[in-house]
């Protein structure tokens, strides 16, 4: 999967959280607009309710991108 299918899969099902990226807290749809097409292309792995985190080339998880918030 790839971060844009993570952010547009969010935006369809109107998750209520916020994508935090250690200084600023974004809603999906804000990102799908700002981040470049190698950002959106990047593959990625949602843990529901915690994280997106990079996979790396190996398949393994590598760097956390956006932590999950739950709004209100």
């Amino acid at each position: 999967m790839i971060l844009q299918e993570i952010l547009t899969g969010l935006v369809e099902r109107q998750e209520p959280v916020l994508l935090n990226d250690g200084s600023t807290d974004w809603e999906a749809d804000a990102l799908l607009e700002k981040l470049s097409q190698p950002m959106l292309k990047r593959s990625a792995y949602l843990q529901a309710g915690m994280y997106i985190a990079e996979i790396d080339n190996r398949g393994y998880l590598g760097q956390v991108l956006y932590k999950v918030k739950q709004k209100g």
